[in-house]
């Protein structure tokens, strides 16, 4: 054991608070970028969204600033300040920190002239409609007292995602659990008497749409069966009241030896039954939350024969350092060091967010020649792609890839769409190249749309069509994976009767 110095030479990666914030702003959405500068711009005082005006130099006068007093100073004394100022701007590399606001007046981004064909911000907004709105808009055009206008804000307050009135308790953050509410307890919340509550519940229960606020499919159907004008003693109360599950399992022969009718009666009771909604709030959106603007970050225009690709720089603010004040800060000896701070904070990200910009840009060119014939035909002609295809291409790793991608969207020919849904796996085909997975889900919609209702396709089907007339084999689970993903039920609960 001995102690002496050794003269080694490594490298490794550091990972300094600029490039931390470099890759921070690369994952960020458009929205997330707009948001970070913005709260740059109210702590960095050097940093300024409005363009200087172009050959002016020196600091504006203010005009609230009452006028210096003529004094002339001697020359010694003006040699001595300015070589101060000139030292003092050598130490902070001002030309280096003026670069990006030089590059920026010069045009560093790219023209949009010959590309007018740009589409409206009104073509990238989706705004569903919300239940709860056109619930209470319908609850202002009525004629209800205070404390029934107040039970029926309760009532709609209290709707699941289906439309129905969800009044089960709900588990706390400390692992509790509230208790199960009744009508009962919200006609008492809005000071109702309780010998109204059925009746105020029944006249929500006939807004649009019909059957809203019920309790349970049965009560759902049951409100439609009186609303279309059928009695209590009619076959399809009567199914719906007794029979409900037999119904949903086509079991029309016990339906019809349990009522002692021809079971065309039922039949024909069916048909109408099948025609209620038992999910009212089919048409309307979930939650309100999800009420959204997309914004694409880039698009792409056909021009000719070619896809040109140009970032959108609506909305985005652009940064240039504030010269006037930064020099008039240089000064102060005792500013010199927070200045210099600032202007490097702000030199970092200006260049950033150009990075982010040019490298957003990379990618999407690369995904759109290797994409190429989707933008020019369609999702049928999607290729499979994975990360690692465009960070060779780009010369980037493929998490650095995975950032660019993510929550960022692209406005096509083809329409709006995230740059991570052109990034799909490869199935393999029995002669022809590889088709991408979206490819083939589109494939297999295409199938069930096309089929008999009355009689439709089963998965085995699927497969053996697939590979008969595209080529493309796979195993019967991964069609019954892929079309639970599109949201398409089994061949058995697809078949219409009637």
């Amino acid at each position: 054991m001995e102690i002496k110095q050794q003269l080694r030479l490594s490298q490794q990666l550091v990972m300094t608070p600029q490039l931390q914030q470099a890759i921070r702003l690369l994952q960020l959405s458009r929205l997330e970028v707009i948001e970070e500068i913005r709260k740059e711009l109210d702590n960095n005082p050097v940093l300024s969204d409005e363009e200087p005006p172009e050959g002016r130099r020196g600091e504006p006068s203010s005009p609230s600033a009452p006028p210096a007093p003529r004094e002339v100073p001697d020359e010694a004394a003006r040699n001595g300040d300015r070589k101060e100022t000139e030292r003092a701007t050598r130490e902070v590399d001002w030309e280096k920190f003026l670069e990006n606001r030089t590059l920026q007046q010069s045009g560093g981004q790219p023209g949009r002239s010959g590309f007018d064909d740009l589409p409206p911000i009104e073509a990238n907004l989706t705004k569903p409609r919300s239940l709860q709105d056109h619930l209470l808009w319908q609850l202002q055009m009525s004629d209800f007292s205070t404390s029934e206008r107040a039970f029926a804000e309760l009532v709609i307050g209290n709707l699941d995602e289906r439309g129905y009135l969800d009044l089960v308790g709900v588990d706390r953050p400390d692992g509790t659990r509230t208790p199960d509410l009744t009508i009962e307890d919200l006609g008492k919340e809005a000071g109702l008497d309780p010998d109204d509550l059925p009746l105020v519940l029944e006249m929500i229960q006939n807004f649009d749409p019909i059957g809203v606020a019920s309790r349970d499919l049965r009560e759902c159907l049951m409100v439609q069966a009186k609303a279309a004008g059928f009695l209590g003693t009619d076959t399809e109360v009567q199914i719906i009241e007794r029979f409900l599950h037999q119904l949903e399992k086509h079991n029309y022969q016990a339906i019809s030896r349990e009522m002692r009718i021809p079971v065309e009666e039922v039949y024909e009771a069916a048909k109408v039954i099948q025609d209620f909604e038992s999910r009212p709030a089919r048409n309307f959106s979930d939650q309100d939350e999800r009420t959204i603007g997309i914004t694409p970050d880039v698009y792409v225009i056909k021009d000719g024969d070619n896809f040109v690709v140009i970032d959108n720089d609506r909305g985005m603010q652009r940064l240039f350092i504030n010269e006037s004040l930064t020099k008039r800060l240089l000064k102060d000896p005792a500013a010199k060091e927070f200045v210099g701070e600032k202007l490097r904070n702000a030199q970092w990200l200006i260049r950033a967010i150009e990075q982010r910009r040019k490298t957003i840009i990379r990618v999407a060119e690369c995904i759109v020649e290797k994409q190429r014939e989707f933008f020019e035909r369609g999702v049928a002609h999607l290729k499979p792609m994975i990360l690692r295809d465009v960070a060779e291409a780009v010369g980037m790793h493929e998490s650095t890839i995975s950032r660019v991608t993510t929550n960022k969207y692209v406005h096509t020919p083809q329409g709006l769409f995230e740059l991570k849904y052109f990034f799909n796996s490869s199935i393999r085909r029995v002669a022809n190249e590889d088709i991408a997975s979206e490819s083939v889900k589109q494939a297999i919609k295409r199938l069930i749309d096309d089929e008999d209702k009355a009689n439709p396709i089963s998965d085995q089907a699927i497969v053996e069509k697939l590979e008969k007339s595209e080529g493309i084999k796979i195993a019967r689970r991964t069609v019954a994976k892929y079309r639970e993903m599109l949201g398409i039920l089994a061949s058995s609960k697809r078949r219409r009767l009637f």
